[in-house]
Parts: structure tokens; C-alpha cells; sequence
């Protein structure tokens, strides 16, 4: 074993390094470690290399204990959590390590017990009070601190009296033993010479100990009050600067008012029509923009794709004629309901429900089903509704609406770049519901619909139906009254890994809004479901989505980073570049799929360095501070106890009879499970997928006989391709009931695209053309 770098122990504040030996486990023993002590903190690695990037293990030396066993072994444990039994290569050296180490301990401990005394100084009943408000508190701290002082002085100047008396009566004592003979009085005189000296004695330590407490109490004191000096000469200053900042704006806005006036009467002398107040507000509101700019920028690093960031020099966007607009509307502004007539506004909202029955707790051998199941494509595994939660799928595509207010305000935008960023914040917050979602949803039948009718409440309505089984796919289509249209065709593949469950969204979403006519496409990421045989179950989303403005050539590229143990990002992250047709930066999106996303804008790029680890070159964005653009509802009270449902998802299965005969909320199984009568809901299961086989293969019959070559293909349902008797069956020729397949215009993929008349079809009241599923 090589010495340690340092020839002598040294302070915590120093680094004392060196090899020592460390016990793993029976089978390794001891084995040879590089440990770090700095700063109070003892750490060790497994070679000298990795000091840059990983740290094996790391103890506080403040609160731990360190022990000696023989001549070279000794053991360093904060209480339980962490203990490290190590062993030097000599007893000179273990003596080394144990100095080295006590000294650390000690001036870690200090240090932790001045930063405890600081963190009190900053105590709320310490801290300067605001105007107005707190003054009553911080004088009564005052006059109870200065009573404490004066009953200190007074015991002081009681313990002089007393030394000086005492003292006096000492002196003339001493002064009669010198001149006392040696006679039989001297044990006496002896004795009263003791008795004042031990008095003395003790009234002497009494005002030692007195001054002793004043010291301390004086100190603290004093280090309060320098701060909380301090704190209000920062807070008069910071006044002074806001004062002065105020007066500048209040002249700037009476000479741009003066100015505004002035070309008023001008024009109106020129013409009778002018210019109108709300432009001038306009031109206030861009000099109040470049004001703010004034604060200090943020600095945002994200890995830069060489694909989609065309520039390499450096590049500055945001001064130009649309900057105002765009910061403005983003701001958190109501949005204003469409005006309705009188009579539609006099009609109360219908109120719905808030709660459904609390899940059963049902155990279930989940190794005995899933272990047939390796390899295989969930869509066809046999699944009891155990595994369920007591919605559809199409149920679950409408839960993408959650945070629909997003499209609204993207709607209001004026600036494609500004709507780019609300529409990936809506991309992103439909994940968010996912995030304890860890039951499956149960798989449409082939014709399921599912109507989602929120006009009044919110101006929008959503329809989703099955339109086909094999390969799964579900057409969903949305209108809102506040000038957006929200299209898509999910078709979900899935495979079961043993450890984890990985499902793959396909197709594409579409996103249109009349206001300029802007179309927006983007597709979904994978979702990965962890822990399935063994373990709490977690769920986690990783990927990447271009979010295109195929109108303008905007492009937003968004990045889900997956759960790492070894990463230190925050779990869940998203980080996203808005970008021109040019590829030029102007907002930067960071959050988490669970939690938020907020944007910043960019006001001047620039090219790092290369990353060795990953190839891929960086670029730094200056940018504003960041505003938050979406946050995440929060979940109903005992939302643990129903699926952890949101407040949409309590809902979405509400019985309505106004619905038609193959909606979802008509679904008897899933009925049954809501209701938690598990056992009947997964004999009706078997009984709803029986009928499907049973239409599905008449269907087929028909199919043949009338010599068709139809080239699409549904699956029955979840159990199709386990019937030997499907195997080997010619495809039927299945038309959706409102959807019509055709091909996308933009992405040239093979779609169903509503076809229309189903709300009219609501509205009459007649649903004759709908196929009894259920």
C-alpha cells in the first residue's frame, strides 16, 4: 500500500488522500480503495480515475463516530445508515488516518454548529419586518433582549459589591494575622482568614460565570442585529434602486403620453381618422419589454442536433417587431367563454361526479399468467380484469384533453413561434396523467365509440371510435368552438419483455387552428412499464417528438430523457428548442412530463464544445428568465383509493343515456369492475369477446362469398389470434361507422378522417344505424 500524498494529517479544510484497505463482503474481503478526506467528508473510489465522475460512497464526518479495533483495523459509522470497516497498511499509518480523521470530525462539527447559528439569525423573528407588518414582534424581541441585558448588568454590579466587601474584610484579616503573635488566638484568626477566603472564592466564580453569560449573550446578540442591519440597509438600498427605476419609467411614460397626444392632434387635424389609444399602448409595452431585458440573462445548455440547428455561428433573435407580441400573450391571461344567447347562459352546468367506488383489493398469481406471455403482443394475451382500471382505451385518448385550455390560448396567439411552444406544452401534459396510471385500460371492441361532450363547459367535443382490431387502432377526433381542430389515429404495439412492458404509440396527431391556418403534427413517445413480475410497479416515458408547423416550418424538438439510477438530472425531464424554418433558436423549454414546463426566450446562441461521451456538439442559449406554461392539476382527495384517477378521468364513465348504444359508458365488464363486482365483470369479458368472434366470423363468411380482396385487417378482440379457428380465416371487409379511411394530405399515411353525422345523429335521437356490440 502507497502512503497517502499529504506526509502529515491535516485539517478538514485540506485533502488528506490515500490508499486504504475496505471490507466489501466475505467472499472479496478487504479490498483496496482511494479515499478522499475533504471538508469534513470522507469518500473513496475504486481508483484514482474516478475521482471526476463516481464516488463510491461518501460519509459526513460532523455526525459520525470513528472506533479502533487493534493496531491496524478502525471503523467510521454515522449511526447505521453507512458504516466502513477499513484497515491501514501499518499502525503508523492507521494513526495517521485516525488524526487526520478526529481533526475533520472537529471542524466539521463547528462549522455545522455556526452555520445552525446562522440559519437562526434568520429566524422569521429575526428577519426585518416588512412595512406594515411585524414591527410589533421585532420591538417586543428588543425590549426582551435588552431586559436580559440589564439583569445581567445588575448581577455584575451585585458580584462587585460583594468581591469588594468580601475583599476588604480579607485584607484586614491579613492585616491582624501579621500582627498577631504566636499565641493561642492564632487557630482562630486561622480559621476566619479561611472562611473569607473561601467566600471570596465563591463570589468570585459566581462573577466569572455572570461574565461569562453576558460574553455569549452579547455575542449572539451582536451577530443578530449586524445582520438584521445589514439586511435593512440591502432592503433600503434595493428601495432606493426600485424608486429610482419607478421615476425613470413614470417620465419615459409621460413624454411617450406627450408624444402619443401630440401625433393625435396632429393626424386629427390631418384627418378624421387617427390613430387609436390601443396602439399607442402597444409602443408603451415595447419599451417596457426592453426594460425588463435588462436583467440578468440565465445561461441554458442543451444537446444541440446537428439535423435541426443549421447555424454555427452565433446568433441573436428575439429584437425584432414580433418580440412584444409574443412575451405578452404568453402571459397567464383568463381566457374569456364564447358569448352564448341569454337563454343558453340561464342553464345551469350539469354537475358531475366526483368520486367513484374505491378499487377492491383482490390478490391475484400474476407469474401464473404472464409467464405464457414473454414475446407476445399484449393486444392478444388474455387478460382478466385484475389488471385493469375501469375505462377504455378510447376513454383514455380523450384524457389528452386534461389540459385542452392550452389550445385554447394557443389559439389566441398572434406569433406561430409563441403557439409553438403552447402546443408542445399540450404534448407534453397528457402524460402527466400517466404518471401512478400503472392498470390497464381495457381494449375497445371493434365499433366501440366514445363521446366526450364538454361544449358548454369548455367549447369543445371529442368523439373516438374502434376502427379496427388487428393491428388495434382507435380514430379520435375533436372540434372546438375556440378555433382549433385536434385529430388522431393511435394504433398502439406492445411487448411484454419480463421485466418491463413497452408500449409504442403509432400514428399521428393533428393539430389545427383557423387563426392563420396553422397545421401541427407530432407522434407520441414510448411508454415503459417497469417492475412487472417483481417490485413496485413504475412507469416511465422516453423518446423524442418534432412537433412541425407545416404551415410556417416551425419546429419544436423535444426530449424525454429516460429514468437513469446513475444520472443526476431530475427524474422525468423534458427539454425542447423552438425553432424557425431557418433553424434559428427563439424559446427554450425545460420541465418535467409530470409536473410542469416552462419556457424561456432566447436571445443569443452560441457553439460549445463537442461532448466525448456522446459526439454530439452543444450549444449555450442566453435567455430570459423562464415563465411556467403549463402545471400539472392536482390529483382529487383519495385518488389512491380509484385508480388514481384525475378529475377528468372520475368522469369520463359517468352513465348518460343520451349517448349511443356503443359507447363505452354502456360497456356492461367495465360497468361490472367500476362497480368492483370483479368476478361478474370477467364472465361478461369472455362473453363480449365470444359475440365478436361469432360477428367477426360471419363477416368473413360474407366476405368470401362475395370474392372480395379487402386489404384491411381487424382483430376481434383481445383473445383473436388464440382461436385456431381465426387462424387461417380470409380478412372481412369492416367499414367504420363515422370515420372514413383515406389518405392524409401532410403525411401521406392511410387515416380515418371523421366523416361527420354523429352529433346530428345525437341530436335527432335516433341511433337505428348503430351495430349491438355489447
Amino acid at each position: 500500500m502507497s502512503e497517502p500524498k499529504t506526509p502529515t494529517p491535516t485539517p478538514a479544510g485540506d485533502t488528506y488522500k490515500g490508499w486504504v484497505f475496505k471490507w466489501t463482503n466475505y467472499i472479496k474481503g478487504y479490498q483496496r480503495r482511494w479515499f478522499v478526506l475533504s471538508n469534513g467528508l470522507l469518500s473513496y473510489y475504486r481508483t484514482q480515475a474516478e475521482m471526476g465522475h463516481t464516488c463510491r460512497g461518501t460519509i459526513n464526518l460532523a455526525t459520525a463516530t470513528i472506533t479502533v479495533d487493534d493496531a491496524c483495523n478502525f471503523v467510521i459509522s454515522n449511526g447505521g445508515a453507512q458504516t466502513y470497516h477499513l484497515k491501514a497498511s501499518c499502525e503508523v499509518e492507521r494513526q495517521r488516518w485516525i488524526t487526520a480523521l478526529e481533526l475533520a470530525k472537529a471542524k466539521a462539527a463547528r462549522m455545522q454548529a455556526e452555520s445552525d447559528d446562522s440559519g437562526d439569525d434568520f429566524s422569521p423573528s429575526s428577519a426585518p419586518a416588512a412595512p406594515g407588518q411585524g414591527g410589533s414582534s421585532q420591538n417586543s424581541e428588543v425590549q426582551s433582549a435588552l431586559r436580559t441585558l440589564g439583569s445581567k448588568v445588575e448581577d455584575l454590579s451585585t458580584c462587585n459589591d460583594l468581591i469588594s466587601k468580601h475583599g476588604s474584610a480579607l485584607q484586614r484579616s491579613l492585616s491582624e494575622l501579621d500582627n498577631l503573635r504566636l499565641t493561642g488566638e492564632a487557630g482562630d484568626k486561622i480559621r476566619q482568614v479561611t472562611e473569607r477566603a473561601t467566600l471570596f472564592r465563591i463570589t468570585s466564580n459566581a462573577m466569572i460565570n455572570a461574565c461569562r453569560d453576558f460574553l455569549a449573550l452579547a455575542q449572539a446578540h451582536s451577530k443578530r442585529w449586524q445582520k438584521a442591519l445589514q439586511a435593512e440597509r440591502e432592503q433600503r438600498m434595493r428601495l432606493e434602486e426600485t424608486l429610482e427605476q419607478l421615476a425613470k419609467q413614470h417620465n419615459h411614460l409621460e413624454r411617450a403620453f406627450r408624444g402619443a397626444a401630440q401625433a393625435n392632434a396632429t393626424a386629427d387635424n390631418k384627418s378624421a381618422v387617427g390613430p387609436r389609444k390601443g396602439e399607442a399602448s402597444d409602443e408603451d409595452d415595447d419599451n417596457e419589454f426592453f426594460d425588463a431585458m435588462e436583467e440578468a440573462p440565465e445561461f441554458i445548455t442543451v444537446p444541440a442536433d446537428l439535423q435541426f440547428h443549421k447555424r454555427s455561428s452565433s446568433n441573436i433573435s428575439g429584437f425584432n417587431s414580433e418580440m412584444c407580441p409574443d412575451d405578452q400573450s404568453l402571459n397567464d391571461e383568463p381566457l374569456a367563454m364564447n358569448q352564448e344567447s341569454p337563454s343558453q347562459e340561464m342553464v345551469p352546468l350539469k354537475k358531475r361526479r366526483t368520486r367513484i367506488p374505491d378499487k377492491p383489493n383482490y390478490s391475484l398469481n400474476l407469474w401464473s399468467i404472464m409467464k405464457n406471455c414473454i414475446g407476445k403482443e399484449l393486444s392478444k394475451i388474455p387478460m382478466p380484469v385484475n389488471f385493469n382500471e375501469p375505462i377504455s382505451m378510447l376513454q383514455r385518448l380523450s384524457e389528452d384533453l386534461e389540459y385542452h385550455e392550452l389550445l385554447d390560448k394557443a389559439a389566441k396567439c398572434h406569433s406561430s413561434l409563441e403557439q409553438m411552444c403552447y402546443v408542445a406544452a399540450f404534448s407534453v401534459s397528457s402524460y402527466s396523467t400517466t404518471v401512478y396510471r400503472t392498470g390497464k385500460p381495457f381494449n375497445p371492441l371493434l365499433g366501440e365509440t366514445y363521446e366526450l361532450d364538454r361544449q358548454r363547459e369548455s367549447g369543445y367535443r371529442s368523439l373516438c371510435e374502434q376502427v379496427s382490431h388487428h393491428p388495434p387502432a382507435a380514430a379520435h377526433h375533436v372540434i372546438s368552438d375556440r378555433g382549433w381542430t385536434l385529430r388522431q389515429e393511435i394504433t398502439v404495439a406492445s411487448k411484454f419483455r419480463g421485466k418491463y412492458l413497452s408500449i409504442m404509440p403509432l400514428g399521428t396527431i393533428h393539430a389545427e387552428f383557423e387563426k392563420g391556418n396553422h397545421h401541427y403534427t407530432w407522434k407520441k413517445v414510448t411508454t415503459t412499464v417497469h417492475n412487472i413480475i417483481v417490485g413496485k410497479l413504475w412507469i416511465d416515458q422516453s423518446g423524442e417528438i418534432d412537433v412541425v408547423n407545416h404551415t410556417t416550418g416551425d419546429r419544436c424538438h423535444l426530449k424525454f430523457a429516460p429514468y437513469s439510477y446513475f444520472s443526476r438530472d431530475v427524474a422525468r425531464k423534458v427539454t425542447g428548442v423552438v425553432m424557425d424554418k431557418d433553424g434559428k433558436a427563439h424559446y427554450v423549454l425545460s420541465g418535467t412530463w409530470d409536473e410542469k414546463m416552462e419556457f424561456s426566450r432566447v436571445m443569443q446562441s452560441s457553439r460549445g464544445g463537442e461532448n466525448g461521451t456522446e459526439g454530439k456538439q452543444k450549444t449555450v442559449y442566453q435567455t430570459l428568465k423562464a415563465r411556467e406554461v403549463w402545471r400539472r392539476n392536482s390529483l382529487p382527495e383519495s385518488a389512491e383509493t380509484m385508480y388514481y384517477f384525475t378529475a377528468l378521468a372520475l368522469t369520463l364513465n359517468e352513465p348518460d343515456e343520451s349517448v349511443a348504444p356503443t359507447d363505452s359508458r354502456r360497456r356492461p365488464d367495465q360497468r361490472l369492475m367500476e362497480d368492483g363486482r370483479w368476478d361478474e365483470a370477467n364472465t361478461e369479458k369472455q362473453r363480449l369477446e365470444e359475440k365478436q368472434r361469432s360477428v367477426r366470423r360471419e363477416r368473413e363468411r360474407e366476405a368470401a362469398s362475395q370474392r372480395t380482396s379487402s386489404q384491411s385487417e381487424e382483430a376481434v378482440d383481445e383473445d383473436s389470434f388464440t382461436d385456431p379457428s381465426l387462424k387461417s380465416a380470409p380478412h372481412d371487409n369492416y367499414q367504420a361507422l363515422w370515420f372514413e379511411r383515406c389518405e392524409d394530405q401532410i403525411t401521406g399515411e392511410q387515416v380515418h378522417l371523421y366523416k361527420g353525422g354523429y352529433w346530428e345523429t345525437k341530436d335527432r335521437g335516433t341511433w337505428e344505424g348503430c351495430p349491438d356490440i355489447f
